[in-house]
């Protein structure tokens, strides 16, 4: 007798296999690298100069990575879920994030500068989203989306203070950003293929590029409006990938 009742079984087993070598998943690495005009970020003491020819220097620079996506071979896209980090230039480990994704090949990633409109009307949230990390106005204005502060001998504020809190997701001056870098990125767990992404993060496009912003005339930024959106026109171009290796 022949044992044709282990065929169903069979059948369900090989699916089973076949859906978790689908599924399977490793880990992705993406290390920030901030910079000014291609010198190393340094806070509170290096003094670098913008395209307008104004000194300045930094004290605090923060920008939020979200809605991280891959981008197949095909040009379709593959979001994954829940990615929210806040990359804060004083936090070394904050600058070392990491995500799940499945194994495959991929030609390029994107991801949002700041918090999509969901998340800012969503209430009260914790991690990198918590209010505690001074990353929020209100409830009806939401969150900053990158926030730069420093000090410039040309600054138009009375204290010489630069101070560029950049926000706003409704209407025509919505702040949030866009970026779509390409770069093969391979995910291979069975070859130990882990990938670990470098991404510069260059200041300096913050103030020229699309919109050329001088100091003299403007210092400040507190409210989302024109101005906010102008500089985040600017500085959704800053990011470059400038290795990929594998862990």
């Amino acid at each position: 007798m022949k044992p044709y009742y282990l065929l169903p079984l069979l059948f369900l087993f090989c699916i089973a296999c076949k859906k978790d070598k689908q599924e399977q998943k490793g880990n992705i690495q993406i290390n920030f690298k901030n910079v000014v005009n291609g010198v190393p970020l340094t806070l509170n003491t290096a003094n670098y100069t913008n395209a307008n020819g104004e000194t300045f220097t930094v004290t605090t620079f923060k920008y939020y990575i979200s809605n991280i996506s891959l981008v197949k071979m095909d040009n379709s896209t593959l979001r994954i879920p829940d990615t929210y980090f806040l990359v804060d230039e004083s936090t070394a480990a904050s600058k070392n994030i990491s995500f799940q994704a499945p194994v495959g090949e991929y030609r390029g990633i994107s991801f949002k500068i700041g918090v999509d409109s969901t998340r800012n009307v969503s209430g009260a949230q914790t991690g990198a989203l918590d209010p505690v990390n001074g990353m929020f106005w209100s409830w009806n204005s939401g969150y900053i989306m990158a926030k730069m502060e420093g000090a410039s001998p040309a600054s138009a504020a009375a204290d010489k203070t630069l101070t560029f809190h950049i926000g706003g997701f409704k209407g025509n001056f919505n702040a949030v950003q866009n970026v779509d870098l390409v770069s093969p990125i391979s995910l291979n767990v069975g070859l130990q293929r882990h990938p670990q992404l470098t991404l510069t993060a260059d200041l300096y496009n913050w103030f020229t590029g699309i919109n050329l912003i001088r100091f003299s005339d403007n210092a400040t930024v507190h409210v989302p409006g024109e101005l906010a959106w102008k500089i985040s026109m600017n500085y959704r171009t800053m990011f470059r990938i400038t290795d990929v290796t594998d862990l």
